[in-house]
């Protein structure tokens, strides 16, 4: 007898299962609900759209009823929201767009509703030039009022993914951008020292950054539009428009109401097999609760990769397969203008929070071989087990090659790789693409080295409670590099001086090394250490690492 599996929502998840069921059994009788127009779409490049990358609209369409009919013969009911479920009965209550009801009975049942952009009841959210952004009819509201009134200005409310790329799209568009964002720091997934390298780019862009203040208000005029955001603070930002992207909500009202079990990150709990607590009802995608795969908690990851690899495993096992979904670490990367940043795991706020022990190391390396022309610098920060050196996570900044390395250093992660496998990794190299030693190899060599004692190192935050009276700080690149810009208060001694100048080095204080990126500081390190100095310390990342991240925090408290 054939199975009826019905599936609540599109987009990736659900017609990822759809699909997948499909060519798993040809026999199984598949309906896809969808309350929207389109059942498979390409929300990752809604931004694109707006700023013109994407310029045919037809291009976000990755998947049609149509087309789901002919190739795979599913059928798809879109205008048709699911408005409740009766696990007893094993049946759904749908709502056409006429306003008629009905019920459909399942054998199996597949939710995939996805995650609502949060919307607080800010005064004037309701605005008609307030916009949030979820799918095509979004995106076309805001691109038709875009270009229908040429806007002057606009408000991003939240600085995370979606807000990112769309300030820079806006930008492209001639539109003076402000990001607002509560936290003190942009994409909350990096640490705050990777994070002011993309807050730096974004100000060499031109948009500006309001952080760690909220919006209390909406201004609006008479014609009720918004025309200024009123933040926290009392300042008020002047705008012609407002994009709301301060995050998204599992949506889990059908299954709270089905009686199904919402876990504590305010996703639907599911079990390995993405079961719900009704055996019959599956659930994918951005609405579940995941276990994350560092730390072991329960989390939400609203992300595209996870949804398409949850709807096909969901497929596997509704056929009859062995599968179970191990977690999930959240890889994620976003292009903001000429910069990009990456990341996989663990960071150190979430491991701090999570009470895991942990140690950090900074790189800075190109992104192919400095001889052959365009080389670009990218950062790299890894965090990794104190005692065996297992990856714990890891967070890339850079222009070029940032996505080989986080996909290199993500899969490391979920093999459960220590920095020290990373040293032995074999990656491919030419001149255009890499360098002998990869980035990632020269991480693992960097963390290694922490862990096997032959540095001990620093980190940018600590300098600041450091006391003159029992440390000095030595800046050990060249003249001209330190007359540029130095650490307040350090000395400069070249690492290529050292050797003849030890005695100009206090053995009854601690000694802080540091240089541009940490490499000529190690080598300092190393002279001294087998000098038989017993308090020295490299400064991670060196000043390519603290300037920015110190800057940030001056910007930050100047307001």
């Amino acid at each position: 007898m054939s199975k009826k599996v019905l599936i609540v929502g599109g987009v990736a998840g659900g017609a990822s299962a759809a699909a997948r069921l499909r060519r798993l059994d040809e026999q199984a009788e598949i309906i896809i609900f969808e309350r929207g127009e389109h059942i498979s779409f390409a929300n990752c490049g809604l931004p694109y759209y707006l700023g013109g990358t994407i310029r045919e609209r037809e291009k976000l369409l990755v998947q049609t009823p149509r087309g789901m009919k002919e190739r795979f013969a599913i059928e798809v009911r879109t205008n048709s929201e699911v408005t409740r479920i009766y696990p007893q009965q094993k049946e759904i209550e749908v709502r056409e767009q006429s306003g008629r009801t009905y019920r459909e009975r399942y054998d199996y049942l597949i939710l995939s509703p996805g995650a609502a952009p949060v919307r607080p009841p800010i005064p004037g959210v309701e605005a008609e030039n307030v916009f949030a952004i979820r799918n095509i009819p979004d995106i076309d509201n805001i691109k038709g009022f875009v270009d229908a009134f040429k806007p002057a200005s606009a408000v991003v409310v939240g600085g995370g993914f979606i807000g990112l790329e769309m300030a820079e799209n806006l930008s492209i568009r001639d539109i003076k951008t402000t990001i607002v964002e509560m936290q003190e720091q942009l994409l909350p997934p990096l640490d705050y020292e990777m994070a002011a390298l993309l807050q730096r780019h974004l100000r060499a862009k031109g948009v500006d950054l309001v952080l760690k203040d909220g919006v209390k208000a909406f201004e609006q005029d008479s014609n009720n539009r918004v025309k200024g955001v009123v933040l926290q603070s009392g300042r008020v930002v002047p705008t012609d428009l407002v994009v709301m992207a301060i995050g998204v909500r599992p949506e889990v009202h059908l299954a709270r109401e089905a009686g199904l079990a919402i876990g504590s990150s305010g996703g639907i709990k599911v079990n390995q097999q993405l079961q719900t607590s009704e055996p019959d009802i599956y659930a994918i995608g951005d609405a579940i609760e995941v276990q994350d795969l560092v730390t072991g908690a329960g989390t939400v990851i609203p992300l595209a990769g996870p949804a398409n690899k949850q709807g096909r495993l969901v497929a596997d096992i509704i056929a009859g397969r062995p599968g179970k979904y191990e977690g999930s670490q959240g890889t994620a990367i976003v292009k903001v203008f000429d910069l990009v940043a990456a990341s996989t795991g663990a960071s150190e706020k979430s491991l701090r929070k999570a009470g895991i022990a942990y140690k950090a190391s900074y790189t800075h390396s190109g992104s192919h071989a400095a001889y052959y022309p365009g080389a670009t610098t990218m950062a790299i920060k890894v965090i990794f087990d104190p005692k065996d050196g297992r990856i714990l996570g890891a967070q890339v900044v850079g222009s070029e090659g940032v996505d080989k390395r986080i996909d290199v250093l993500a899969a490391a992660l979920r093999r459960g790789d220590t920095v020290f496998d990373l040293q032995e990794l074999e990656l491919a190299y030419a001149p255009p693409f890499s360098s002998a030693k990869d980035p990632v190899n020269m991480a693992g060599y960097v963390a290694g080295n922490i862990i096997a004692g032959d540095v001990a190192v620093i980190h940018w935050q600590q300098i600041a409670g450091l006391d003159p009276q029992k440390s000095v700080i030595v800046d050990v690149r060249t003249r001209g590099e330190y007359q540029r810009g130095h650490i307040d208060n350090a000395l400069n001694i070249p690492v290529d001086e050292i050797r003849r100048r030890l005695a100009e080095f206090p053995r009854d204080k601690e000694i802080i090394l540091y240089c541009q990126i940490g490499l000529r500081a190690y080598l300092a390190y190393r002279i001294l250490a087998q000098n038989g100095f017993k308090r020295v310390k490299n400064l991670s990342g060196g000043w390519r690492t603290y300037q920015p991240a110190v800057e940030e925090q001056k910007l930050l408290q100047q307001g």
